[in-house]
């Protein structure tokens, strides 16, 4: 499976109905897949950060199987907007 930035930035996009998606492709000499991403969506709204994961995690559950390093940042609207403030 040929995963990029793009694609999981999509279909997070889409699928946890987000405002704004970063995906940022951190593969060494690519000789595996490693990502970090930004997610900022109401779904994450009253949830703890283990339970965010888990939404970002179930959505990308066929394309983690072929990712090597998984890293993610989850936000509210609310929070995102006062991390931009700073």
């Amino acid at each position: 499976m040929e995963l990029s930035a793009e694609y999981l930035r999509e279909k997070l996009q889409r699928d946890l109905e987000a405002e704004h998606v970063e995906v940022e492709d951190t593969t060494p000499n690519r000789c595996a897949s490693s990502f970090r991403v930004l997610v900022v969506s109401a779904k994450f709204e009253g949830k703890p950060l283990l339970q965010r994961h888990r939404l970002v995690n179930t959505c990308l559950a066929a394309e983690l199987l072929h990712i090597h390093a998984f890293e993610q940042k989850t936000l509210t609207p609310e929070q995102w907007a006062r991390e931009r403030q700073k």
